[in-house]
């Protein structure tokens, strides 16, 4: 069974607010604000990271994140970029802990 609402709306218009191509462009939210400032761009920059879709649970997803991380790493300053640099440190110091009891296991096993 349909619901009477379901009937009311036809499937090819777009719902309330929005257009028939999509999400509200940048251009649309920057609507009366100088192009040329840099707190503009600063801000048109930051609307395009929050709307772009990103595939998940793929390859590429993943160096995206790593990407965005290192982005927003370089951005950051203060104690902010400090407890990046150390997240980082420590994944790169458990990758290296776990290579060298792997190394140990296998050389231990090859040559006991």
């Amino acid at each position: 069974m349909a619901s009477a609402r379901a009937a009311d709306t036809p499937e090819d218009e777009p719902p309330p607010g929005r257009s028939a191509e999509g999400p509200p462009s940048i251009e649309d939210e920057l609507v009366g604000l100088d192009p040329d400032d840099p707190e503009t761009r600063a801000f048109a920059e930051h609307l395009d990271r929050m709307q772009r879709q990103q595939p998940a649970f793929t390859v590429e997803g993943y160096l995206a994140g790593v990407a965005n991380f290192a982005d927003s790493a370089n951005r950051a300053g203060g104690l902010r970029r400090q407890t990046a640099v150390l997240v980082v440190v420590l994944i790169l110091l458990g990758v290296g802990v776990s290579v060298w009891f792997g190394l140990g296991e296998i050389v231990a096993t090859f040559f006991d």
